[in-house]
């Protein structure tokens, strides 16, 4: 009988993907067993995703980063999109969420399922209408179910599932208003499903079921935040702590049913709010890895919210978040091409990098230690294959050569480094003529 990742935890049993886990990250695969039993690592491993390099997401390891791409009804261009897959596999990204919701969305996913090697997440919530066929006030409460039943057979790791947004959530969303109203796509159709027809969120209603579903394939559930803040005018109102606590609840119950849990958190929150919500959401929601969107923590850089995200991201990943969703610069303007898609995994690689060096992560600061000797030692080539981006850092350097080949033409002969190398090394520095 197969078994998930946080049963066999709880059984003492270390899988193979906890062994994988454990060598990636520098621990002891005991440890790793023991905070995967209590809930606080997941490795979202679907049994049927056989191109999968496991990863762990949660408490003492490196902080993840996600994609987001798909199809869509105003861009189908499929290559495309796989284009952007190789160019997330390459930079590094631990995980891929296909949020495809027009065409033939279970060929581009089982084809995405079959070459990667990253976790694979999705959002069935979004593929609901063009799965079924039916209109949106049509659909029933177990056709939900079937989508979910039909991404995990696929080989989907995890999935978003907006389960916290309940009629006592939509209550006091309503009672307290809001500047920009619910901004999760899944949210809000979850939200005109349940005004249309009068029923409680599905997802909620029939959660033992659905817990029962993502058991048999090993999925992770991702209890995605309906109600988190668009603006940061928004965040952490009662709106959001009333979905947090009910998370929290869901939580619980899941692990009953020995299906792995993370949770999604905002959205858009100022500076001073994040490490707060951090430790609410550690707080109510037992420990569970935290997967943030952002936060972006000013509303006015459209263009530029791959900045935002990862100022936010940093602070939010020192705090606590595990896990973080990147943002492009096309955020809140169209669906991103490739290099919007290669920014904003940059950008997130930086706050994730950032972040883990602030925790004291091992191993987190080794590469820095190791790109600031080449630094010093003027080794270009060694700089470039240390970098993030190595291709963009030689194509900087060499976009304006300097005379002397062992510096950069910010500084010529006067660098610093050469400079003080030189008279270490016992050799006059001369700035008018040519060193032997």
């Amino acid at each position: 009988m197969h078994m998930t990742q946080i049963e066999a935890a709880k059984k003492g049993i270390v899988t193979p993907q906890m062994e994988i886990v454990a060598k990636k990250e520098n621990i002891d695969v005991e440890v790793l067993r023991e905070r995967i039993a209590r809930g606080t690592v997941v490795i979202p491993a679907n049994k049927n995703h056989t191109a999968l390099s496991p990863e762990g997401i949660g408490e003492g390891l490196k902080t993840k980063i996600n994609v987001n791409l798909g199809i869509s009804g105003d861009c189908h261009n499929y290559e495309e999109e796989f284009e952007k897959v190789r160019m997330s596999i390459d930079f590094g990204a631990e995980a891929i969420m296909d949020l495809s919701n027009y065409g033939k969305t279970h060929t581009f996913r089982q084809e995405l399922i079959d070459m990667s090697s990253a976790m694979i997440g999705t959002v069935p919530m979004y593929d609901a209408v063009g799965y079924l066929e039916k209109d949106l006030k049509s659909i029933t409460a177990k056709d939900f179910l079937r989508v979910v039943e039909a991404h995990a057979k696929t080989g989907v790791d995890f999935v978003t599932i907006h389960a916290g947004i309940n009629r006592k959530t939509i209550d006091t969303f309503k009672q307290t208003k809001r500047l920009t109203n619910i901004v999760s796509r899944g949210g809000s159709l979850l939200f005109a499903w349940m005004e249309m027809t009068g029923n409680e969120n599905p997802f909620y209603e029939y959660y033992d079921e659905l817990c029962d579903i993502l058991h048999e394939y090993d999925v992770t559930i991702s209890l995605g935040d309906a109600m988190r803040p668009g603006s940061t005018h928004d965040s952490t109102d009662a709106s959001q702590i009333t979905e947090l606590i009910e998370l929290g609840i869901l939580t619980q119950r899941a692990w009953d049913k020995n299906v792995q849990v993370m949770i999604e958190g905002p959205g858009h929150m100022a500076l001073n709010e994040i490490k707060a919500n951090m430790e609410i959401e550690k707080r109510l929601c037992h420990g569970a890895p935290f997967y943030v969107l952002g936060p972006l923590v000013t509303d006015i850089a459209p263009g530029y919210d791959h900045i935002t995200s990862a100022i936010g991201g940093a602070i939010a990943a020192t705090y606590g978040a595990d896990f973080l969703c990147y943002v492009t610069p096309a955020e809140h303007l169209r669906l991103p091409d490739v290099n919007d898609v290669k920014e904003g995994i940059i950008a997130s690689k930086i706050a994730a990098h950032a972040a883990d060096m602030a925790k004291g992560i091992p191993g987190a600061r080794e590469i820095d230690d190791k790109m600031s000797d080449a630094r010093r030692r003027l080794d270009w080539d060694e700089m470039f294959s240390l970098a993030i981006d190595g291709k963009k850092a030689r194509e900087y350097f060499e976009s304006k050569p300097p005379q002397d080949r062992h510096t950069c033409s910010m500084c010529g002969k006067m660098c610093a480094m050469r400079t003080t190398n030189y008279i270490l090394e016992g050799k006059d520095v001369s700035l008018l003529s040519d060193e032997k």
